[in-house]
């Protein structure tokens, strides 16, 4: 150890920044599919090429992904220099509470780039307006985050008070609820939306309403004690992740495209959007 210690310390200020302790990244997004256990050999890949495109050693950096609200919470919340990657909705929710500070946005695989828009179908001809909603469900994978879901909708108009959101995994099965002229609404997001037209049932739905374009995810630090010279390694290794085969390879298999700079529009926009 002191010798790794020493070599760290020799190699500049960056590699010493992360010589005290491997970082954790924990990537959070409630509702995604796929198991912490499934997806462990992929996160393991990406930490491994993340800490090579640092310049780190190996072992300096871990992932590990989490699809429940509550585990994730409770990830984040634990001792330790954690850096997260959540979706928007997530941040919406827990930016305050977790003191998670953006410093990257996420590009997802077969994205136009960092901004996504969100697609609110229901059963066609029944929804002309937000006070039509009255009494309805929205279902949502970001069902979790009500103020992200009222919040992205603003433009459209103030929904109903009475407009139930809620978390659902099972989207086809809402699509399906929506069709057969039940109450029901979905928020669909960018993936789900292009899949609509394919639906047996899609005429029988319409798009009613779409937010704006918005921050689909982020890369945060967490919390008050994660050191910026730490941050600054990790940076460079994210941003240089996909200049390489190796890496655009490993990004490819969490679904991802690339990181990019953190604009001070889309924070603007994600900030509107957080519940106080």
């Amino acid at each position: 150890m002191r010798l790794l210690a020493a070599a760290l310390l020799l190699a500049g200020p960056n590699l010493s920044a992360l010589a005290d302790a491997p970082v954790s990244l924990v990537v959070c997004a409630p509702g995604y599919p796929g198991t912490t256990e499934e997806a462990q050999p992929s996160m393991d890949t990406l930490a491994a090429q993340l800490a090579r495109s640092a310049g780190l050693p190996p072992g300096a950096v871990a992932a590990v992904y989490l699809n429940g609200e509550e585990e994730g919470v409770a990830r984040l919340r634990a001792p330790g220099a954690t850096v997260a990657m959540v979706p928007l909705p997530f941040y919406a929710k827990y930016a305050k509470t977790l003191a998670l500070r953006p410093r990257l946005t996420v590009v997802r695989q077969g994205a136009q780039g960092p901004l996504e828009t969100w697609t609110l179908v229901a059963k066609k001809g029944r929804v002309g307006s937000p006070a039509a909603l009255s009494g309805f469900i929205l279902a949502s994978t970001a069902g979790f985050s009500p103020a992200f879901v009222r919040g992205a909708l603003a433009g459209w108009g103030p929904l109903p008070p009475d407009v139930k959101v809620v978390a659902s995994n099972q989207v086809l099965s809402s699509l399906r609820r929506a069709a057969a002229g039940e109450g029901v609404a979905v928020l669909l997001d960018p993936e789900q939306a292009a899949a609509l037209p394919g639906l047996p049932f899609a005429s029988d739905l319409e798009v009613v309403a779409r937010s704006p374009p918005m921050p689909g995810a982020f890369v945060t630090t967490v919390g008050a004690g994660f050191a910026e010279a730490r941050w600054k390694v990790l940076e460079k290794g994210l941003l240089t992740l996909n200049s390489e085969p190796q890496g655009t390879e490993v990004l490819g298999a969490v679904r991802l495209e690339s990181f990019a700079p953190l604009s001070p529009e889309a924070l603007s926009l994600a900030n509107h959007l957080v519940t106080p």
